[in-house]
């Protein structure tokens, strides 16, 4: 059901449940809440803006709570060898499941690009050297040569599918992490869909998230150039693109965050958890100690190493 609120104050608003008539503070970048008292679920609606628009798409939740746990705790206890110890300890606790909000970008990209394409070929070729019994003797080998010449053209394509996080609390780099999203299940948005569910309205500007959009499409572009040069390798790779037919659009995705406290002087982790695809991304706080003992432990074995050698020439 839809709420409209009421009492607007910075970072707060105040609507009342349409169930029991409760009246419910809800946080100002919240779309969505549950009552406390009788658990309907309410929408809050608002006029939509140039910075905080109405959703156009959604990707529902597929993983529950308890395989997102799970995963996290799989996650953690696996994670690199320099991990501290007291956080592959430590137990994950439950922030929210969330639908988080994102811009969906899509471009048609035109690119003038030049650079030096390498052809390899093979020589054989004589050379002197001695044999085992100090004799001067004359061999051949077959050497390869790299052949340049310049290139030149045009390329152009659509790029699509450029996710951007429009949220304060999960940097683009964050959402990355648990990335992709299979967006063949895009569904056109409706207030039904996030019942029940906490949905976060955008915290980041529509040119904000526009302008990182963009930018990460012009680098898939160099990308796309680098696998679409011909030959046996290239150099001095340059390009211009431009981008044109831009389209960006409000979608929400479905998120379960979590909090590792792993040390009472230390800040919480953030692990995210994708309620697709079940992914999950997050910093793991490396022990330094543990750095310090294997730089220690290399530097030992190369001085053995480097001992037994000098000892055998000796």
């Amino acid at each position: 059901m839809a709420t409209d609120f009421a009492k607007p104050t910075s970072d707060q608003l105040e609507i009342a449940c349409q169930s029991c008539g409760a009246k419910l503070v809800v946080q100002s970048h919240m779309r969505s809440t549950l009552c406390p008292y009788c658990a309907s679920p309410s929408i809050v609606s608002r006029p939509p803006s140039a910075n905080r628009p109405s959703p156009t798409f959604l990707v529902g939740f597929v993983i529950d709570h308890e395989h997102a746990t799970n995963a996290v705790k799989n996650w953690i206890s696996g994670s690199h060898i320099f991990a501290r110890s007291d956080f592959k300890a430590a137990v994950p606790e439950l922030t929210r499941g969330v639908y988080l909000p994102a811009y969906l970008y899509a471009a048609v990209a035109n690119t003038q690009y030049s650079a030096s394409i390498g052809e390899n070929y093979t020589e054989t070729e004589t050379y002197t050297t001695t044999d085992s019994k100090g004799k001067t003797v004359r061999r051949t080998r077959t050497v390869t040569k790299t052949e340049w010449r310049p290139l030149s053209g045009n390329h152009c394509c659509y790029v699509v599918d450029v996710v951007v996080s429009a949220s304060q609390g999960v940097t683009n780099a964050a959402l990355e992490a648990v990335e992709p999203f299979d967006l063949r299940a895009l569904r056109r948005y409706a207030d039904s869909f996030i019942s029940g569910w906490l949905a976060e309205e955008p915290s980041r500007g529509q040119d904000e998230c526009f302008r990182l959009a963009h930018d990460e499409t012009i680098e898939k572009v160099g990308g796309m150039l680098k696998g679409f040069m011909p030959g046996d390798s290239h150099s001095n790779l340059e390009y211009q693109t431009d981008l044109s037919h831009e389209v960006i659009d409000l979608v929400l995705l479905p998120i379960w965050t979590y909090a590792v406290r792993y040390a009472e002087d230390r800040p919480p982790i953030q692990i995210l958890v994708n309620g697709q695809t079940g992914r999950v991304g997050g910093k793991v706080p490396v022990s330094a100690a543990k750095v310090t003992l294997a730089v220690i432990g290399v530097l030992l074995l190369i001085g053995i190493v480097f001992i037994a050698i000098m000892a055998a020439q000796g």
